[in-house]
C-alpha cells in the first residue's frame, strides 16, 4: 500500500503524506507476537529506509493494540527516527493518549472516548488532537470533546478519516462544517483546525497557511464571506483551487 502511495505521488500535484498505519493484531496469542516483531525489526526499518512512510500510527484500544505494545512500536520507530502518531480513544480511554504524548507524537486522532486526564495530557504537550466528526456521525458515537480541548489549551485539528469501515467522508469541507456542529467548535476554529494545525499534526510546516517560504497552496471561494465553507451543506462553495502557485485545472 505504501509503494502504491509512492506511485501515485507521481501521477498527482498534491502532496501525499503517506503513513505506516499499525491497525488490528491477529487475534491468537503467538500470531500476535510474531506480527509486533515483525513490525518492529522488519516493517518499520523497511519503511524508513526506503523512505516508504513518514510517520508510525498505531490503533491503541482494547480491540487492537494495548499500551505496551503501542510502546515498542513506538520505540522502534524513533530507532528509525519516524515520528509517531496514534489512533487511540475511539472506544475506550486505555492510556493511549497519555503514551503519545510522552513520545511527543505528531497527533492523536479520534478522542471521541477521551475525558479529563487525556484533555490534561494534550493541553500540556505539542501533540494534535484530531477530530474525527465523520466517525462520529457515521457510528453514532459521542462526539470528541473539542470545546474542551481547545479551552483546555490543546492544539485541535480536523480530518475526514475518510475509510470504508467507520467514516465513508471524502468532503474535507464538510468535515469542517461537522466540526461546528457536532465538536462546539467556532467557524474560526474550525478552519484553523483543518488548515495550519492539519498541517501540523502531518509534521508540515510549510503549508496550511499564507505566509512568506510556504507554498501557495490555497482555495478561491464563491462567496465573499468564507463563513460559506463552513456553512454550506451537500454542495462546495469552491471555486478555485490552487496549489504551488498554480491553478488546478483537473
Amino acid at each position: 500500500m505504501l509503494e502504491a502511495i509512492g506511485a501515485l505521488q507521481q501521477l498527482v500535484p498534491a502532496r501525499l503524506v503517506p503513513t505506516l498505519l499499525i491497525h488490528i493484531p491477529p487475534r491468537d496469542k503467538n500470531e500476535r507476537q510474531t506480527y509486533l516483531e515483525q513490525i518492529c525489526h522488519s516493517l518499520t526499518p523497511e519503511a524508513a529506509k526506503r523512505n516508504l512512510a513518514k510517520a508510525v500510527d498505531v490503533f491503541i484500544e482494547k480491540e487492537a493494540f494495548s499500551v505496551s505494545d503501542a510502546e515498542q512500536i513506538f520505540q522502534a520507530a524513533k530507532k528509525q527516527h519516524l515520528p509517531v502518531k496514534a489512533h487511540a480513544d475511539q472506544f475506550h480511554a486505555i492510556g493511549g493518549t497519555e503514551l503519545t504524548c510522552n513520545f511527543e507524537g505528531l497527533s492523536v486522532d479520534h478522542l471521541e472516548a477521551s475525558g479529563e486526564a487525556q484533555i490534561k495530557a494534550l493541553a500540556n504537550s505539542q501533540t494534535v488532537a484530531t477530530l474525527l466528526p465523520g466517525v462520529t456521525l457515521h457510528l453514532g458515537l459521542s462526539a470528541a470533546p473539542g470545546r474542551k480541548l481547545i479551552d483546555a489549551g490543546a492544539t485541535v485539528a480536523v480530518g475526514t478519516d475518510l475509510n470504508p469501515g467507520s467514516s465513508p467522508l471524502f468532503s474535507m469541507q464538510q468535515a469542517l462544517a461537522l466540526s461546528i456542529r457536532l465538536n462546539g467548535l467556532t467557524p474560526k476554529e474550525a478552519l484553523t483546525a483543518c488548515t495550519v494545525n492539519a498541517a501540523s499534526a502531518l509534521g508540515l510546516e510549510d503549508c496550511g497557511r499564507l505566509g512568506l517560504s510556504c507554498q501557495a497552496d490555497f482555495l478561491v471561494l464563491q462567496d465573499k464571506d468564507w463563513r460559506v465553507l463552513p456553512y454550506t451543506l451537500g454542495a462546495s462553495p469552491v471555486a478555485e483551487v490552487w496549489m504551488k502557485g498554480e491553478r488546478y485545472r483537473g
